[in-house]
């Protein structure tokens, strides 16, 4: 048995080709087991309960396909690199022979293939807790991969072994880059088998009936996180259903291990422990079956990120530590860099771009060419946003007379999916998302990050609550979460949500996956209403 806490913040053929072939079978004896072992039990598959789908034992299946990968990609990087580099007969400089043999480069390259794949097991880099969502999985596989070629340099200078440096500074960064395409690889496919239902953990969710639904919702939200809600146990309830979900009820908190059995769960997600009790919870905790059935426990606190979340037991309670936003001036200073540099580097590659853009606008609407309009910045400061303009000169004056016709956006901030005011040219700027790019100046001046929340007007801070006001503890960005996450589709209070928790969990991490995910979205973009 695992216990964890929840937190609130690929090729697909190539990947898919090594499991289907494996799992293809398993996965109509399972379904079909569970069925019948249900009907056995009850004379019936209880209404709304989610079959399962996939093999039952997926964790073991995807573990051992990310194996496979893992060995073939550091094989063939550490053994390529040594043919291209050296040659298959290269002997390596040593004081002592040992024996005969003992100091080709491929025996070299056999040890470092060994120790890559255990520093990989060791650092735990399948674990189901971090497969599929989140960063921590590519850092476990750089830090692990980094610690190794370390404790390799330590030996060569104890032992005196004169390794070609190429050799080395060759098969580590490339090792590493081609673990993480890997793994990012198989990310894809597994999200995508998720979001069908399959690989991923059954759940029975108990707790109180408001607290079961909270939770049911934020993991329908995230299917790629892998939770699949089988059922639900609530206190005084015995039958029936959640309030609009098929999520069936399958008793009270003291039916938790009958239920287990009837809905096939691995997973038990207390949503809620006013009505349990520590002595429930424990017994819950001993019923599962170690090593293949799990308990999770969901505080009520959402849309935190790992690095905030710190347990410490005392006296036998897991105290769990969320430490408030604290951007220190080292911080600051590495996202101004970032920033500085990204903005720069991008305004001289993207330049020949920004003055056909520039043409393009003044020939089909004339003058002016760049919009400024008045948003507000970090600690609440009013500054000038810089965009190519991609409506008529006079938008602002026609705005009153389309207020009624709002269509798209959401309660505070508005938006039209077929706006009047949008220019040809406009619409497929807003497309792609190339009227922001003067954006970049705006970034470089200092006045905008690349990333970060939403910059907003002062019509619509005027209607803000006071918490959200949090969000200008940062730099308004080019793009952020709200950007890849739905942009105008979103309500306002997942554009709040989404901004709060960017504000809060902030990390270098964080904003090299948002600007890829920024970068595919302007390649493949949805709506235009932006």
């Amino acid at each position: 048995m695992t216990t964890e806490i929840t937190r609130g913040s690929g090729h697909e053929e190539v990947a898919s080709g090594i499991v289907e072939t494996v799992t293809e079978g398993a996965n109509r004896a399972s379904a079909t087991g569970f069925q019948a072992f249900v009907r056995t039990a009850t004379g019936s598959i209880p209404s709304g309960m989610a079959t399962p789908k996939g093999p039952r034992d997926w964790r073991e299946r995807y573990a051992r396909a990310l194996r496979i990968t893992d060995f073939i990609v550091i094989a063939g990087v550490v053994f390529g690199t040594q043919l291209g580099w050296l040659g298959v007969h290269t002997q390596l400089e040593m004081p002592v022979q040992t024996w005969p043999g003992a100091s080709s480069y491929t025996v070299l390259s056999c040890v470092i293939v060994v120790g890559w794949m255990i520093a990989l097991a060791v650092a735990d880099t399948r674990s189901t807790r971090v497969i599929g969502v989140g960063a921590e999985e590519y850092q476990r596989v750089f830090n692990s991969s980094v610690m190794l070629f370390g404790l390799i340099a330590i030996a060569a200078f104890l032992l005196k072994i004169e390794a070609s440096r190429g050799y080395l500074l060759i098969t580590l960064p490339a090792g590493i880059i081609l673990l993480l395409a890997g793994r990012a690889l198989w990310r894809v496919w597994l999200r995508r088998k998720r979001k069908r239902g399959e690989y991923s953990a059954r759940v029975l969710l108990v707790g109180s009936e408001k607290s079961v639904e909270h939770t049911a919702a934020e993991l329908r939200r995230s299917k790629g996180a892998g939770y699949v809600v089988a059922g639900a146990c609530i206190p005084a309830r015995e039958t029936g259903g959640i309030a609009g979900s098929d999520i069936p009820v399958m008793g009270g908190v003291n039916s938790v291990e009958n239920a287990l059995r009837l809905t096939g769960a691995d997973t038990v997600v207390i949503t809620s422990t006013d009505q349990l009790g520590p002595q429930r919870v424990k017994q819950i905790s001993w019923s599962l079956e170690a090593g293949k059935q799990h308990l999770v426990l969901a505080p009520s606190i959402t849309d935190i990120a790992g690095p905030r979340i710190h347990t410490r037991p005392v006296s036998g309670l897991p105290l769990m530590h969320v430490e408030t936003p604290n951007f220190s001036p080292a911080e600051r200073f590495v996202k101004r860099m970032m920033d500085l540099f990204g903005s720069l580097v991008i305004l001289i590659l993207l330049s020949p771009a920004l003055l056909i853009i520039a043409l393009l606008v003044m020939i089909s609407s004339g003058r002016p060419v760049i919009y400024k309009q008045a948003r507000i910045g970090r600690h609440g400061r009013e500054f000038r946003m810089w965009k190519f303009r991609s409506m008529v000169p006079d938008a602002e004056s026609k705005l009153q007379s389309l207020l009624d016709m709002q269509d798209s956006g959401n309660s505070v901030q508005f938006k039209m999916m077929n706006d009047p005011r949008i220019t040809k040219v406009g619409r497929v700027l807003r497309k792609y998302s190339l009227d922001e790019l003067p954006q970049l100046f705006n970034v470089l001046g200092g006045s905008m990050s690349l990333v970060g929340p939403r910059p907003p007007i002062q019509r619509e801070v005027e209607q803000y609550e006071d918490y959200v006001h949090r969000r200008f503890l940062v730099k308004p960005g080019m793009t952020g979460l709200w950007q890849v996450s739905g942009r105008s589709s979103l309500s306002w209070d997942d554009s709040v949500r989404l901004d709060l928790s960017y504000v809060e969990n902030w990390s270098v991490v964080s904003d090299l996956v948002i600007l890829f995910r920024t970068f595919k979205a302007a390649l493949v973009p949805g709506d235009t209403t932006s």
